[in-house]
């Protein structure tokens, strides 16, 4: 809750600070702002980071349907996990292969509407099981030990208020603000206001919309001591082994179902559309090219990155062993830093820097930030937590600066 108390403020920096450079830049891919303000090496760099982001982010996300259904439905049946992946990609890549972004748009919409109605659905079950009425309930979800939103008394922890509260503002800046994806969605808006509004709006909605998944796991575990039930041992098994095993009602399967497939392909259809189109035009520049040829470029692209895509879900597979939302946050530290750092370093400074050095410094920055981590927690007994992305941004925004003079090249800003 304290990472999403920061994602509100984030989407007003996204809405009054980027949003209008966007639109007065009439950009088809907004790394085109990097290319404009530094150079064509700084607007491939960003452009490849977002790739790198957008993958991995998309791959956990269906990474996580890609175990559910295999745990719970096709393990039985001895189909392997890398089958499941080829199966959801498929459908994802069959879709985006027809569609235009405005159809993206409103499929999303739907999908929205169908996981808070799953959510709303599986909460009402969760209730009924526990036998509870509504002061029951509250009393349960204020008196958990869980239901702690706000640490401030240790510095030490990953959950302290600050570190949690400036990591959700910078998160929704660079995850949103500084990615194709989400900004390819907004663009399509008639206007900059229209644009605005929606960012002030999804802004508000994630507090409710989170404050609701929190209070379900609360239920649930609460459900879980009631029942006697072992809880498995990682955090996004235990709705699964809820709804699966029938603790909730057979009606419950299918709203998670409904829940969970929506909540990973409302993002993942759009992120491969924003994939093809960021290599396209920003790395093959098919803008020069004929229609023809670049709608050629666009389609192979399109099943080369579908292809990359669950060989990225299969390695996740192997390697996770903790949260999925963790990890994408993790990950998202690592490599939305650089474009933090770059972005910053265009709109807040006047300056020009060595363009063709910039892909050396955005490399160098992450490596130098898992060293820092690993230093910092080997001599204090401090773990970075999401503030890697702060750090990472500063990393490369000092490398730039470093190689930087008073004489501006460019002229937009």
């Amino acid at each position: 809750m304290q990472t999403v108390f920061g994602f509100f403020f984030g989407y007003m920096v996204v809405a009054h600070l980027l949003l209008p450079i966007y639109y007065r830049l009439n950009l088809t891919s907004i790394y085109g702002y990097l290319g404009n303000r530094i150079g064509m090496q700084t607007y491939r760099t960003g452009s490849f980071f977002f790739l790198l982001s957008r993958m991995l982010g998309t791959a956990a996300k269906l990474y996580l349907v890609c175990l559910i259904l295999h745990t719970y439905v096709f393990q039985s049946m001895n189909v392997p996990f890398w089958c499941i992946a080829v199966g959801s990609v498929v459908l994802v890549w069959l879709y985006t292969n027809k569609s235009g972004i405005k159809t993206i748009v409103w499929t999303d919409a739907l999908q929205t509407f169908c996981l808070i109605a799953a959510l709303i659905c599986i909460i009402y079950f969760t209730i009924q099981r526990l036998d509870m009425d509504f002061s029951g309930i509250t009393h349960t979800i204020t008196h958990s030990e869980y239901s702690r939103i706000f640490v401030f008394d240790d510095w030490m922890s990953r959950q302290n208020f600050f570190k949690q509260f400036f990591s959700g503002i910078f998160i929704v800046i660079v995850m949103t603000g500084l990615d194709q994806d989400m900004m390819q969605k907004n663009l399509s808006c008639r206007s900059l206001r229209e644009a605005q509004k929606n960012m002030y709006c999804t802004g508000f909605s994630f507090i409710p919309l989170n404050f609701l998944f929190l209070s379900l796991g609360i239920l649930l575990l609460a459900l879980a001591y009631q029942m006697h039930l072992e809880l498995p041992p990682m955090n996004d098994d235990i709705l699964p082994m809820f709804a699966s095993q029938g603790y909730l009602g057979q009606s419950v399967i299918i709203f998670f179902t409904i829940g969970i497939i929506a909540a990973a392909f409302s993002n993942s259809d759009s992120a491969l559309t924003a994939m093809t189109t960021s290599v396209c035009v920003d790395l093959l520049d098919t803008e020069k090219d004929t229609e023809e040829v670049a709608r050629r470029k666009r389609k192979k692209t399109h099943f080369l990155l579908s292809i990359l895509l669950i060989v990225f879900i299969c390695l996740i597979e192997l390697l996770n062993h903790q949260s999925v939302i963790d990890t994408i946050y993790i990950i998202a530290s690592y490599t939305y830093g650089p474009l933090l750092g770059m972005f910053a370093f265009g709109l807040f400074t006047k300056r020009a820097t060595r363009d063709r050095w910039v892909p050396l410094v955005a490399v160098t920055s992450p490596i130098l930030c898992y060293a820092i981590d690993w230093w910092m927690y080997r001599t204090t007994g401090y773990k970075f937590g999401y503030e890697l992305l702060m750090l990472n941004g500063a990393l490369t925004f000092a490398g730039m600066w470093m190689m930087s003079s008073r004489y501006q090249l460019n002229k937009t800003n």
